[in-house]
């Protein structure tokens, strides 16, 4: 009797143990199956969705990535576009698994052109395609890719030493001619170019002889629209002085060249088109910054005291919209830091309404009007008429 009673507990308690222990395991099995099939569906849809986004991207902003399949992509292209795996991996600061080149969105729209730049020799000189470089520059296609070239070298022989060189870039007798990548340009030699009206701010501005129309720019006056630079640095002389300084679109390079005799570095952005702006600017031992005004400027927040600005600025042109220079002045005033001067110098208006715009997005920002003066110029061009331009000096306010 006694075994019996004991056998049949055991075997009690054996079936109401065990046997719920084999349902419940069955029955989470179950339920993480269903869970399972519940998070791959959220998976794939969250896939999916990130593709569309990605697609929708693509469609808004009007480009697509660069086709490396099309059988007229140069094979330096296709290397030099490759993403690079980091050979760490994943990079716990930012995030990023991988090293994307840096091409401008639009070159994708001049590809062909593109592939042209980038057919070359490997480690030979680089073909005489100055020219095909600017377009792309022109076109959007910026920044440009490396290239793995060499670029072609000239002879620099017959430059005069610093601060002569300002002046009178080359050694008497000496030809400075030789000195310059003079491909896909008209004039072949400076001569030439010292009688050319390349723009509104370049007429003669490569003929630097004494009391000549460039050699006199900046410290005197011919209209109530021209500032003398003593006059605009003595404004800035109250917050910290003016050392360093960017000049947009500077021609050959005279403002940074009167700055420099006050020992203030400026650097000069230009593009050489019709003329070699870059090499003459450099030639004068001053710094050229080969870049167009669609590129955003390479430099770091609030690290200029003064920016010099024309009407090359003027990225608006015909029938454009505000909102284009908006971007621009917006990066100026990125760059420039706080008790900074930026200085418009006889800034075409084409119209009254155009003169508003202007007036008005430069109130957007705050700045104090040092100097603010509205008149008339003739246009140097030869046309013999009279147009409206702004002559202003204004300081960047400190922002909360």
């Amino acid at each position: 009797m006694i075994f019996s009673v004991i056998t049949t507990n055991l075997f009690a308690l054996y079936a109401f143990t065990s046997s719920p222990k084999h349902t419940q395991i069955l029955h989470n099995n179950k339920n993480i199956s269903i869970i399972s099939e519940q998070v791959s569906i959220i998976l794939r849809e969250i896939n999916l969705s990130q593709k569309k986004l990605a697609q929708m991207e693509k469609e808004l902003l009007g480009y697509e990535s660069i086709d490396l399949s099309r059988p007229n992509i140069a094979n330096e292209l296709k290397m030099f576009l490759q993403h690079h795996q980091l050979p760490l991996g994943k990079d716990s600061r930012t995030g990023i698994t991988e090293m994307v080149p840096s091409v401008g969105h639009l070159c994708e729209k001049n590809s062909d052109l593109l592939s042209q730049y980038m057919s070359y020799k490997i480690n030979a000189p680089c073909n005489d395609d100055w020219s095909v470089a600017q377009k792309l520059i022109v076109k959007g296609c910026e920044p440009l890719p490396r290239r793995r070239c060499f670029s072609k070298t000239v002879s620099k022989v017959g430059l005069n030493p610093f601060p002569n060189s300002l002046w009178n870039p080359f050694v008497v007798g000496s030809s400075g001619n030789k000195s310059v990548n003079w491909s896909g340009l008209n004039c072949k030699s400076f001569e030439c170019l010292k009688g050319k009206k390349l723009s509104k701010e370049c007429i003669d501005c490569f003929d630097l002889v004494k009391n000549g129309n460039e050699n006199q720019r900046f410290v005197k006056v011919k209209s109530k629209n021209d500032f003398l630079v003593d006059d605009v640095l003595d404004l800035g002389s109250s917050n910290g002085g003016v050392r360093i300084g960017f000049d947009i679109g500077g021609g050959s390079g005279t403002f940074a060249a009167r700055m420099a005799e006050r020992n203030v570095t400026v650097i000069t952005s230009t593009l050489n088109v019709d003329a070699p702006f870059s090499e003459f600017i450099a030639a004068r031992g001053l710094f050229p910054l080969y870049l167009s005004l669609d590129h955003r400027f390479p430099f770091y927040d609030n690290v200029f005291d003064l920016i010099h600005a024309s009407s090359a600025i003027d990225v608006v042109g015909v029938g454009g919209k505000i909102e284009k220079l908006e971007f621009l002045m917006f990066d100026i005033d990125r760059v420039l830091r706080a008790g900074g001067l930026l200085w418009i110098d006889n800034f075409y208006c084409a119209n009254e309404e155009k003169k508003q715009a202007l007036t008005r997005l430069i109130e957007k920002f705050g700045y104090k009007k040092l100097k603010w003066v509205v008149g008339e110029k003739v246009d140097s061009s030869g046309s013999g008429k009279s147009e409206v331009v702004l002559s202003a000096v204004l300081q960047k306010p400190v922002r909360a």
